[in-house]
């Protein structure tokens, strides 16, 4: 059985105001994430592979988890620990063909009928949103701290929680199951991403040790 990493904040980045993906991954692993995620829905791959490569590195270094979105091939090209699929994205069982046993597969989550399937397949599920989020445009309608409640309940691999997550909500997302939140826009549009990034790490493992 592959070892699970440690999800308990796990950072997706995006390219915004002016910051980088690099930036970002930067600045959420000084405070405190244990995953980053690359996920770019603009730019061809190898627009994005130096940034890629930099943080494959960075990850590395640190002994924090590299997961790309969507892009098994360029995952496995860069090193990436595992990938992570939408509901719409790329074959699961062709990931895990091309990144091999011991890649982490990650899937999207948002229907609790899913789930028995979705967990045959994957290593962990990201469910939600829990509440709306503004930086998934075609993101469904939010499931609230009560469906993944229901989600993990039904799941038989480690349920992320995602989806407009802030630090208010973490306890209770932490109460319901989840063994750790993923964020955008919590780190990358905040004044201070390493702040913000360590107060949402010091509000995991409060909830986690309460």
């Amino acid at each position: 059985m592959r070892a699970q990493p440690d999800y308990r904040l796990y950072v997706i980045t995006e390219r915004w105001g002016g910051r980088t993906h690099l930036e970002v991954a930067r600045a959420a692993v000084r405070g405190g994430a244990t995953v980053i995620q690359l996920r770019e829905k603009e730019l061809p791959p190898a627009e994005v592979a130096p940034e890629a490569r930099a943080i494959a590195t960075l990850c590395e270094l640190t002994g924090v988890t590299f997961i790309v979105n969507d892009w098994p091939t360029e995952a496995r090209a860069w090193k990436a620990q595992g990938v992570h699929l939408g509901e719409s994205d790329a074959d699961p069982a062709l990931a895990r063909r091309l990144l091999g046993e011991e890649a982490v597969i990650g899937l999207s989550v948002s229907r609790l009928e899913a789930v028995p399937d979705l967990c045959q397949q994957a290593d962990y599920l990201g469910a939600g949103p829990v509440c709306g989020t503004a930086t998934k445009a075609d993101a469904p309608a939010a499931i609230g701290v009560d469906g993944l409640r229901r989600i993990v309940q039904a799941a038989t691999v480690p349920v992320v929680a995602i989806g407009g997550i802030t630090e208010e909500i973490v306890p209770q997302v932490i109460r319901a199951g989840a063994v750790g939140v993923a964020v955008i826009s919590a780190v990358t549009r905040a004044p201070d991403m390493e702040a913000a990034a360590r107060r949402l790490r010091r509000a995991v493992d409060e909830s986690r040790a309460a």
